[in-house]
């Protein structure tokens, strides 16, 4: 009975840790605005909507997967260099509440977009991969939730090398690390942030892409970006690692408190318990785990 047990809190375990790979996806969207220009970007979420959105519904005009995939990476790139250019550089020396106005409004004016260009229906999104358990190591696991926790994966892999390795990245660094320090060398910083927003919009296609698949394709799908925030609260706004290592954690206490707390006080315990650890994590360390506590900042 105890081989039992314990095989299937591996199971419970390993699903709550693949979906919060697919969190901290969503999550690091928000990180990379942070670091680089302090915004808290809200609209990431109609952003991810609106990719999702858009590659379903050319997809059914009868568009190829590959060429509606390539078309929704241009829409969404040239929708974060918009975004940047016309809402937030105009706005740039202003306070952060009004920079997070700013975006809050931005994300109704970006669902808008996405209705009137392509309805409101509600679309399925095939992305070639069956929704069916695989036996692993005596667990069942979903072989969706594995494609897409290594998609995940892959997409953070690639962007850890790109602002590593690659001149545009380090510049990058310099910026989010110390801004006048970054001006003060002769970085151009509008170009920066012009390509952190394009990658922030390739972010939100993949996970727009990969939300959509699991959910469907539907303008509730913008709320996914609830979900970022406990990740952010655990791993810091201004982390990269802290958003992997804070999905990780808020996926697994989900299906943890689902499953062995959830006969205890009632279902519906996954919707909310993630706020719930968010709130007592930030009264014990309100910068998270891996964030830059207040006075490093000042």
């Amino acid at each position: 009975m105890s081989d039992f047990d314990g095989v299937f809190f591996a199971e419970v375990l390993t699903g709550g840790l693949l979906s919060g790979v697919m969190y901290a996806l969503v999550a690091i969207g928000f990180v990379l605005i942070y670091k680089t220009s302090g915004v808290l970007n809200f609209a990431q979420g109609a952003q991810l909507l609106f990719a999702a959105l858009t590659f379903v519904s050319l997809v059914e005009r009868g568009i190829p997967f590959v060429l509606a995939l390539l078309l929704t990476l241009a829409a969404m790139i040239l929708l974060g260099l918009a975004i940047e250019r016309v809402v937030l550089r105009p706005l740039q020396n202003q306070s952060p509440m009004s920079l997070f106005m700013a975006t809050l409004g931005l994300s109704y004016v970006i669902e808008g977009a996405a209705q009137l260009l392509w309805g409101t229906q509600v679309h399925a999104l095939e992305l070639g991969i069956a929704d069916t358990p695989l036996q692993l190591g005596g667990m069942m696991i979903s072989s969706f939730d594995l494609f897409a926790a290594a998609t995940a994966a892959l997409m953070v892999a690639l962007l850890s090398l790109f602002f590593r390795y690659t001149r545009l990245g380090l510049e990058f660094r310099a910026l989010a690390d110390d801004g006048f320090a970054a001006l003060a060398v002769g970085l151009r910083l509008p170009r920066i942030l012009a390509a952190v927003w394009a990658t922030a919009g390739l972010i939100a296609l993949i996970a727009g892409l990969l939300w959509g698949a699991r959910l469907g394709v539907q303008f509730s799908l913008s709320l996914v970006v609830l979900k970022a925030l406990p990740v952010l609260v655990l791993g810091g706004f201004d982390s990269v690692l802290g958003a992997i290592v804070g999905g990780l954690l808020i996926g697994a206490l989900e299906k943890l408190a689902e499953v062995y707390l959830g006969p205890l006080v009632g279902s519906g315990i996954e919707g909310w318990f993630a706020y719930v650890a968010a709130l007592a994590f930030l009264l014990v360390r309100p910068s998270g785990l891996f964030g830059q506590r207040a006075w490093q900042r000042a």
